[in-house]
């Protein structure tokens, strides 16, 4: 008896669910039906693609794109890239010239964190490129930098701004000569002037950090400590004058600045495959001539053939009156490798 009254039970709940559904098929029929005649009505005076147009946009409203979650912890990217160049000429060229032969590498490493409101960028820069000239016993330096910049960073609410502390370090890998000739014997003579740790910038300070993306963001430091280091081999010549090796006095071997800095730097596209960054640093030694800005320029142009290959133009203009005169300026123009992890 209780199998039978089991058996009714179970019958009857099935009857009502099959009928629910039936009952739900035939409101979306329904719906469906209306729906369609709607549009019909709508979209009969109208041409085919404006229809296609506004039903694209109806379905885009109806299926939104995922909000793609911001991204949590480290994210690392790197970049090495050779460079070659290379020019020949034979003795019966007649409009002048000098063989020689030409590379250049280059490293760009950034790993990154970020949490929340919290992000700490970091990016390590090292170039390096020689050339070799026919008839010369010294190769020439046509690029030597090693560069390290970290950043921290706080938003501060839901705006782009945040509170900031960085830490650059600049230096080179090698020995820098200038050259001159020999009078008697014209021969190529060379002079070290500046080698490895010698000299180096350390700069460090707190400020206000203006972020509207990776790609797009300027620094405010306007309490900045920097330290130059050199050799106390380029201090202490015979008629040394004070300041005249990178701003330090005679026979010391680092000098003590305290001013304010701005670093700003934006990426962006020209055309496909054609990247223009712009870096631009700034600083103001409060304690010597503060009016008499340091000025530090890079230009990057960069072309991508394919995933290997690339060419790139590089400008830089350096305004340091420790350092020279004058400005500084450096142009490199390549064609090489690349290979990015």
């Amino acid at each position: 008896m209780r199998r039978i009254v089991l058996f009714i039970f179970l019958f009857v709940s099935l009857s009502n669910i099959s009928g629910q559904e039936k009952k739900e098929i035939k409101q979306l029929d329904s719906i469906q039906v209306r729906l369609t005649r709607s549009l019909d009505s709508l979209l009969q005076n109208t041409t085919k693609e404006l229809n296609i147009i506004v039903l694209n946009n109806l379905l885009k409203k109806l299926n939104p794109k995922p909000v793609k979650k911001p991204h949590v912890g480290w994210k690392s990217f790197g970049k090495f890239s050779f460079f070659f160049n290379q020019s020949a000429f034979n003795f019966d060229w007649q409009g002048g010239g000098t063989s020689n032969i030409a590379g250049n590498t280059a490293l760009n490493y950034e790993f990154n964190y970020k949490k929340n409101s919290l992000t700490w960028d970091n990016k390590i820069l090292a170039d390096y490129g020689l050339t070799f000239l026919k008839g010369e016993n010294f190769a020439r330096k046509t690029n030597d930098r090693i560069e390290l910049n970290s950043r921290l960073g706080q938003r501060i609410g839901e705006t782009n701004w945040n509170y900031s502390l960085f830490i650059n370090f600049r230096s080179q890998f090698a020995k820098g000569y200038s050259f001159t000739k020999d009078p008697d014997t014209d021969e190529t003579i060379r002079t070290e002037e500046t080698h490895f740790f010698s000299p180096a910038f350390i700069q460090i300070g707190p400020g206000l950090l203006w972020k509207k993306s990776d790609d797009f963001n300027f620094n405010i430091a306007p309490v900045t400590s920097r330290m130059i280091f050199v050799d106390d081999q380029f201090t202490t010549t015979p008629d040394y004058v004070d300041g005249d090796y990178f701003g330090v006095d005679a026979g010391k071997n680092s000098r003590f600045e305290f001013g304010g800095s701005l670093a700003a730097y934006t990426k962006f596209k020209i055309i496909k495959n054609i990247t223009v960054e712009n870096i631009l640093n700034l600083y103001s030694n409060y304690i010597e001539d503060p009016y008499n800005v340091d000025i530090d320029y890079t230009l990057n142009l960069n072309l991508v053939v394919n995933k290997y290959i690339s060419g790139s133009f590089a400008f830089q203009a350096i305004y340091d009156d420790n350092a020279a005169s004058g400005f500084q300026i450096r142009e490199v123009i390549g064609l090489g490798l690349n290979y990015e992890f």
